[in-house]
């Protein structure tokens, strides 16, 4: 029979009451950052964050209950959230085209229940629920300059891992910034080929594995800072394996799938590496299992306590 999962220290009911009437009054603003997503093929997990949060905080209780409220975070975070909402507004008439504008809304929803959290939680609780909490973020988009940045962070870093793998498969090639000449292609690694999507995928996956199977402390640390490489890595051995193909087989192979729709492929590859590392980061430090220590009777014999 399967255990019975118990929450140690029951969320207070007028939270859950307050969280409602915030996200009530932020629907609107919601309903659009949905159909936003839907339509994005890098924010479509925005609209499973606040579930995830949700099943982690249930599944997976703090060992600090609901303290006393916090009046320092909850106006700090009310006025955040105020102010958040007034930029938004302000924000749509000057950036039509943006998204912007929906990710400061967005922006606001989030700040805002931190501000209910505070009042009704506790900092002890918030402190402690940290790295779930912080998952909340990834329900809002990028702003565009934040956007392009990490764009044009993976798209230099990966073509840095390409020149390596390159470097060490002995394909003969040529390199000028982010263009690879191979004898029978010349290969570009432009900004949409950074694979930003998966590589937000993978820090997200990183943060909720590390909630679930790791203690609190530096190896969940590792385990999310370790994604930088290794999204650096996927990419590199993508355009590397483009590369092969095209000279092994013909210059035709730039066209196939496995560029245009390999992603999800490479992805899983970079999951291996992933969870061998969770696997070996969870055995560090882990406690041997000690001999019980054995009680003796009168007569001088030993017998188990």
């Amino acid at each position: 029979m399967n255990p019975i999962i118990r929450i140690a220290h029951p969320i207070p009911r007028s939270f859950v009451l307050a969280a409602g009437a915030v996200t009530g009054l932020a629907l609107p603003v919601l309903i659009e950052l949905g159909r936003f997503a839907l339509s994005s093929n890098l924010y479509s997990h925005t609209v499973a964050m606040p579930l995830v949060v949700a099943w982690l905080v249930a599944m997976h209780p703090s060992a600090i209950p609901p303290g006393p409220r916090c009046v320092s975070g909850t106006i700090l975070a009310g006025a955040g959230s105020l102010a958040l909402a007034a930029w938004a507004w302000m924000s749509r008439s000057a950036y039509p085209a943006s998204h912007d504008p929906l990710a400061w809304a967005a922006a606001a929803w989030v700040v805002a229940l931190s501000a209910v959290a505070f009042w009704f939680l506790g900092f002890g609780w918030m402190r402690a629920r940290a790295g779930t909490l912080v998952l909340l973020a990834f329900t809002i988009p990028f702003p565009e300059v934040l956007e392009s940045a990490l764009e044009a962070f993976l798209q230099r870093g990966s073509a840095e891992a390409a020149d390596l793998l390159f470097a060490a498969s002995g394909l003969p090639y040529l390199r000028d910034g982010q263009i690879f000449r191979l004898p029978s292609i010349t290969m570009e690694i432009e900004q949409e080929c950074s694979g930003i999507h998966s590589s937000v995928v993978l820090f997200i996956t990183s943060i909720v594995a590390g909630q679930m199977f790791l203690p609190a402390g530096w190896r969940r640390w590792v385990l999310t800072l370790a994604v930088i490489p290794l999204a650096l890595i996927r990419n590199g051995f993508r355009v590397l394996t483009l590369g092969v193909l095209c000279e092994r087989i013909g210059p035709h192979m730039i066209d196939h799938w496995i560029h245009h729709r390999g992603g999800p492929v490479f992805f899983a590859l970079s999951l291996v590496p992933f969870f061998a590392m969770l696997v070996l980061l969870a055995r560090v430090g882990r406690p041997g299992v000690s001999t019980p220590p054995r009680a003796h009777t009168t007569d001088g014999k030993s017998a188990l306590p």
